[in-house]
């Protein structure tokens, strides 16, 4: 499957041409996976979900966080019984009348997980190839998107993606 396959190239573009929406031509492990899961004997025993973001590579995911909120807003604005403040308890009635508001709408739905594949904060080492402070800038917006999710549900939000000192209360029937 790696580089030093002499099929190398073929299977990428065999990934390729099967998967229309993979950004790189090379072979990889997670593509390769997934065309044997749904081309061979196992296609009938695995659904692959498609409708969901699972995760993504957080330079493509950051820029974008601005407008999944403004579209979840609309949302929200347009249907009144997402503007509920509820338990956590009764979430799953709301989780139904959210996912039939984002069924069949690819690419708007939030990630599940953004990967800072790269960036090395643990290490102290930071990589050399994103400039200044973009990996920890991206972090503390992507942790506060994230932090919005759970707080809107206590009526708070941080108004200001990009500071997590402050969370700001919300007036009721927002954003009516």
């Amino acid at each position: 499957m790696g580089p030093q396959s002499p099929d190398y190239a073929k299977r990428g573009q065999t990934l390729s041409s099967f998967f229309e929406d993979k950004m790189f031509p090379e072979s990889d492990d997670q593509s390769g996976l997934i065309y044997l899961y749904l081309k061979e004997k196992w296609r009938d025993k695995i659904y692959v979900e498609d409708e969901y973001y699972f995760e993504g590579y957080w330079l493509d995911i950051v820029p974008t966080i601005d407008n999944v909120t403004a579209r979840y807003t609309e949302i929200e604005r347009n249907v009144a019984a997402l503007r509920q403040r509820h338990a956590e308890k009764v979430s799953e009635g709301y989780a139904r009348v959210w996912e039939e508001q984002l069924k069949g709408n690819r690419g708007r739905r939030r990630p599940f997980v953004t990967h800072f594949t790269g960036c090395q904060p643990c290490s102290g080492d930071h990589n050399r190839m994103y400039s200044g402070n973009s990996c920890s800038d991206a972090m503390t917006k992507a942790l506060n998107f994230a932090d919005n999710q759970v707080l809107r549900n206590y009526g708070f939000v941080h108004p200001d993606l990009n500071d997590p000192t402050i969370a700001n209360p919300l007036p009721y029937d927002y954003p009516a």
